[in-house]
């Protein structure tokens, strides 16, 4: 029992032993590495033998005592590329200023010119190595190339170059990221020949542009100023046609106001008309009154009191005789006394009949339509007071005519009238 816990301790420490032992015969690969195991012959693709193997990534167990593992950084390698007076194809000498990103290929038929080159080597003995292929690749592709091919197409001469230097490339195993032409000059002042020349040309073609756009312009503004005199000529017709209309409407308003007024005043005198031809009646009536009040009346008196007396005669007693001889008394004495006042007591008798005729002569006047023109307000009161005015017409052509004065047999006996207006006689 006391022997266990020293075979478990021997056991977990044969175990970790164990681990540690397998732990350092176990490679990882990282991304950005490749791992070399050499020691052992291996069979490359193209049949031929190599005495190491590449592993790219993962992880890999190295045979203890015969095999060696070493790392190679596949991390790119920035190389800055100057070159002076590398001659073109036409014989000018440029500087060109480039950059290129290099790598360790990871193509397993290339990989293997790289670790053969650079295994064990620094990055600054691979930077050192590409930047000398790539200068003399640039000078080789620079020398088919003119000037104008270099500086007008860059990316056309970066394509050349990384095709051209591709091939050495991978001949040390490298691989060709990136290749950027910065800067290309010539000491002989070519480019700058060529630059003013399309400077020139570019300001001509900008010259002719603004000249084609001034022209442009001043079209659109005639154009412009046209459509301004044409879009004013037709305000012009169209305000000289709403003055045509304005002049037509009051034309038509003041034809209508004229026709309003003479319609207006043939109304009136027809309605003057037919007011005479109310009076010629009314005269008519009042000359019959006459006559009947001169002639027919008296004669009738007279008659009647023939009659009584004649009656009284035949009475059969004196006192309905002399009853009879009384009445004829009193109606002779009234009439003497009344002396020319007897017509107008007749008249005064008879002056409601009279008044009444006057009225409805005036009342018989009809006026369909009356149209007003009202300036000062006073239209309205002027044509309420036509009728009272009518009727004091048609009594005062009744004075004229027959002599009766109706207006003063209402204001008062006709010896009160002899102070003032002479009266008519009847």
């Amino acid at each position: 029992m006391e022997t266990l816990p020293i075979i478990s301790a021997v056991v977990g420490a044969l175990f970790i032993g164990a681990l540690a032992v397998l732990r350092s015969f176990l490679y990882v690969c990282r991304p950005n590495e490749v791992l070399i195991f050499a020691g052992r012959s291996h069979q490359r693709a193209d049949g031929g033998e190599v005495g190491y193997r590449v592993v790219f990534g993962g992880r890999a167990w190295r045979v203890p005592l015969i095999e060696s593992v070493e790392r190679m950084d596949m991390r790119t390698v920035p190389i800055e590329i100057s070159i002076h007076g590398a001659y073109t194809r036409v014989g000018i000498p440029l500087r060109v200023r480039a950059v290129a990103l290099v790598k360790v290929s990871s193509d397993p038929n290339i990989v293997m010119n790289a670790v053969e080159r650079f295994l064990g080597r620094d990055r600054e003995e691979i930077r050192k190595v590409a930047r000398e292929t790539l200068e003399g690749n640039l000078r080789g592709v620079l020398a088919t190339l003119t000037p104008e091919e270099v500086n007008e197409d860059r990316l056309k001469f970066a394509e050349s170059l990384s095709h051209e230097v591709e091939e050495d490339l991978s001949k040390l195993g490298l691989h060709l990221d990136i290749l950027k032409i910065q800067h290309v000059t010539d000491d002989a002042k070519y480019l700058d020949s060529l630059g003013r020349g399309q400077i020139a040309k570019v300001i001509q073609e900008a010259e002719i542009a603004e000249s084609n756009a001034r022209n442009e312009a001043a079209k659109e503004a005639a154009a412009a100023e046209m459509r301004a005199r044409v879009a004013a000529s037709q305000a012009d017709q169209a305000i000289a046609q709403e003055r045509n209309t304005l002049r037509r409407i009051q034309a038509e308003l003041e034809a209508e106001a004229k026709a309003i007024e003479e319609r207006s005043e043939a109304a009136a005198l027809a309605a003057e008309a037919t007011a005479m031809q109310t009076l010629e009646g009314v005269r008519r009536e009042l000359e019959a009154l006459r006559l009947q009040c001169d002639v027919v009346i008296p004669t009738e008196i007279q008659r009647e009191a023939s009659v009584e007396a004649a009656a009284g005669e035949a009475a059969e007693t004196a006192e309905n005789g002399r009853a009879t001889a009384e009445a004829l008394r009193l109606v002779a004495a009234a009439w003497k006394s009344a002396g020319t006042q007897a017509g107008d007591m007749y008249l005064l008798n008879q002056i409601e009949p009279i008044t009444h005729a006057v009225v409805e002569a005036v009342k018989r006047m009809q006026i369909e339509n009356v149209y007003l023109v009202d300036t000062d307000g006073r239209a309205l009161p002027q044509l309420a007071a036509a009728y009272p005015a009518a009727v004091a017409e048609v009594l005062k052509s009744l004075f004229a005519t027959t002599g009766v004065d109706v207006p003063g047999l209402l204001a008062g006996p006709r010896a009160d009238r002899a102070s003032g207006t002479a009266g008519g006689r009847v």
